[in-house]
């Protein structure tokens, strides 16, 4: 399919990018391109990699949720969204705001497979002084927002959204919540306001793994009917495979209704893609032995199409 446009115009404003941001930004590689059904899958499978090998580090990481949000990150930077690594703070970009921050070195991972940054600038992750840590914060290229506490990704979005409309641009914004954040009132206030708002250019993805740290969704604190609840507050509901790249495009560059904000509720496994802990609540923060770190590796890249 074809690439996404490219950004054109001066280099990333100097109010956008601290010294640190701007080391890293200095390493940034060629913008991405469109990609085939192989080739998204292929970079999927780095970025799955990356995770494991962060987890592996010796202070771990959110492994479960980061394993969940691979199709869906990848999907947004490889074949939905105008932006350029090159020049990361573009006023023209579209803008991703990672609400469920402990999914954060899934973005880290994806960001580098697109040129933000190299792979080896995440070998320092949680290292100290490193800018790579459990949760993203805007030191990083292509990070938009500090996050981490739930549930204030979606008002920060409607905020962008508003500002969006009043610069005229037609940039989208595109928050990607976890489904226990769901149990945060302050999400359906934010959804309030943006249906109040016809906020079209906003939209909100969630990922619908069915867990959260302490079991279940269902068990903790019922959301469903889910598709319901969110209609109830004016917004259009699209439902897709959260692994399948093609149904999560088809979701995802879908005109944008005129009058009514989207949310994308995207059906995925937490830990996906390592088969030992797939499906479990006690895969959302792990330190990987060297053991588990190869069955992990050899898992994913079996799932990916062998070794490369």
């Amino acid at each position: 399919m074809s690439s996404p446009p490219l950004l054109r115009g001066a280099p990333a404003r100097t109010d956008l990018t601290g010294p640190a941001r701007t080391d890293l930004a200095g390493l940034a590689g060629p913008a991405p391109r469109g990609l085939d059904a192989a080739e998204l899958a292929a970079v999927a499978g780095r970025i799955r990699e990356h995770v494991v090998a962060m987890c592996a580090g010796p202070e771990g990481g959110h492994l479960g949720g980061s394993m969940s949000l691979v199709e869906i990150l990848s999907v947004l930077y490889f074949r939905v969204m105008r932006h350029d690594p090159r020049f990361p703070g573009l006023p023209d970009r579209d803008v991703l705001l990672l609400s469920k921050g402990h999914g954060g070195i899934a973005l880290f991972a994806t960001l580098c497979e697109a040129g933000y940054f190299p792979a080896s600038a995440l070998e320092e992750y949680a290292r100290p002084g490193s800018h790579f840590m459990a949760h993203p914060h805007p030191e990083i290229p292509g990070v938009e927002i500090a996050s981490g506490s739930l549930g204030h990704g979606l008002a920060l979005g409607v905020g962008y959204a508003l500002a969006n409309r009043l610069d005229g641009s037609d940039r989208r914004c595109f928050v990607v919540m976890g489904d226990g954040e769901l149990q945060e009132g302050s999400v359906w206030e934010a959804a309030s306001v943006a249906s109040a708002h016809r906020l079209a250019g906003l939209t909100a993805i969630v990922d619908r793994n069915g867990l959260q740290i302490t079991g279940g969704t269902e068990t903790v604190n019922s959301l469903e009917p889910l598709p319901d609840r969110w209609r109830s507050f004016g917004w259009r509901v699209l439902e897709a495979d959260g692994h399948d790249a093609a149904a999560l495009t088809e979701a995802l560059t879908r005109p944008a209704d005129p009058v009514r904000p989207t949310v994308v509720l995207a059906r995925t496994v937490k830990g996906k893609g390592v088969p030992f802990v797939e499906g479990q609540a006690r895969s959302h923060y792990a330190r990987l032995s060297g053991r588990q770190h190869l069955r992990a590796l050899n898992a994913v890249r079996a799932s990916a199409g062998g070794e490369r």
